[in-house]
């Protein structure tokens, strides 16, 4: 069988929970491009990509999956996509091996790519939708980026159009609800823009996920930050709030305001802080919230409102009423991947492991603080 290579685009990025998802460039890079703490795109120009380009690489994947299927029954597993098949594709046809990782994954969910694929017209948006379902009728979830100023140019017409022809879930990096941050930032959009979007992809019945950036109102803003963000989620009613702790690229905006003075960063502990009074102030809503990120230091803040906020504040005060060097124990656990939940610390051989690790950089005379930082560098 002869295998030619496809001209099957994807982009850099896609939310951690579509890790397996297939992943379908409709625009190239962000239109905005200018946050001051994202380094994504910064040297590159934003691009739509054509229908045609698109429904080109729709047929490419479906043909992939075939040659897939092929290679599966040569080696007598009978069409079945197992790690063996992907080994063998990963050897031999690499050019495979994002469609075979996809379908040994099951096939069921795909996230549209770069930052703002919405930015395409509904139309043309609602056409590649329907010929994916038609490709993989299998497909349970389609996904994908989308700025609320761009949302806001949507009609709730155009978004019942897109859930209609599959779309499921709408991904907003709302960051902030304060005009304050978000101008700061120069994020390009309002706590009421933000709000009015979110509520307009609501409308047309689909899926929301917001993001949270903790952190990014810095120390001069940080209570503002806070509440705001609160207030804005609170008039949305989301059904994903996702958690991400702001991490401070070399090569960005903020990296040269930190280097300035003028954005003084939190500490862990101040961003608990933060994180815990944002929580208190979530009232009268029904989303699940979702802190999965390797930044995040307490990954177990995760559960439904609002009946199990009173289980997220105690944790969260659990943590900020530790003595300092429980604190820092607790830190270089989770950095050092030895802890997961606050739970791990009561688990004997992961606590003298940690604390071995605790002695030793402080017989060397080093900083836990600055040891963290230098681990935190691999995830940036």
């Amino acid at each position: 069988m002869v295998l030619s290579k496809p001209s099957f685009e994807q982009g850099p990025i896609r939310p951690p929970n579509e890790a397996n998802s297939l992943l379908l460039r409709l625009t190239r890079n962000c239109p905005w491009n200018r946050c001051l703490f994202c380094p994504v795109y910064k040297t590159k120009a934003f691009s739509r990509r054509s229908i045609e380009e698109v429904k080109a690489d729709i047929n490419h994947i479906a043909e992939d999956k075939e040659k897939i299927k092929e290679i599966s029954r040569q080696e007598g597993y009978d069409g079945d996509i197992n790690r063996a098949v992907v080994a063998s594709v990963h050897a031999k046809f690499p050019e495979l091996l994002p469609v075979a990782f996809w379908q040994f994954h099951g096939g069921e969910t795909v996230f549209l790519q770069d930052g703002d694929s919405l930015q395409l017209p509904a139309k043309e948006v609602a056409e590649v939708l329907v010929l994916l379902r038609e490709k993989f009728p299998e497909i349970t979830r389609i996904t994908t980026y989308a700025r609320s100023r761009t949302i806001l140019r949507r009609s709730v017409e155009e978004l019942k159009l897109l859930k209609q022809s599959g779309l499921n879930r709408v991904h907003v990096g709302m960051e902030s609800g304060s005009d304050r941050v978000l101008s700061y930032m120069k994020k390009g959009v309002t706590g009421a823009q933000h709000l009015e979007a979110g509520q307009r992809v609501k409308e047309a019945g689909l899926s929301l996920s917001e993001y949270v950036l903790l952190g990014l109102g810095g120390q001069e803003m940080w209570l503002d930050h806070a509440k705001e963000t609160a207030k804005v989620l609170n008039g949305i009613n989301p059904h994903y709030i996702r958690f991400r702790t702001l991490a401070i690229h070399s090569n960005t905006p903020l990296a040269e305001e930190v280097g300035k003075g003028r954005f003084k960063t939190l500490s862990d502990d101040e961003v608990i802080r933060e994180q815990a009074l944002l929580i208190d102030n979530l009232e009268g809503i029904t989303s699940y919230i979702y802190s999965d990120h390797i930044l995040n230091l307490l990954e177990e803040i995760n559960g439904q409102l609002p009946e199990e906020k009173p289980r997220l504040q105690d944790t969260l005060n659990s943590y900020l009423n530790f003595t300092d060097r429980k604190r820092e124990l607790f830190r270089l656990g989770r950095r050092t991947g030895y802890f997961r939940t606050l739970a791990d610390m009561d688990n004997p051989s992961l606590k003298t492991a940690v604390e071995g690790i605790y002695q030793e950089i402080k017989s060397g005379g080093y900083s836990i603080d600055d040891y963290i930082k230098q681990l935190l560098r691999r995830f940036i």
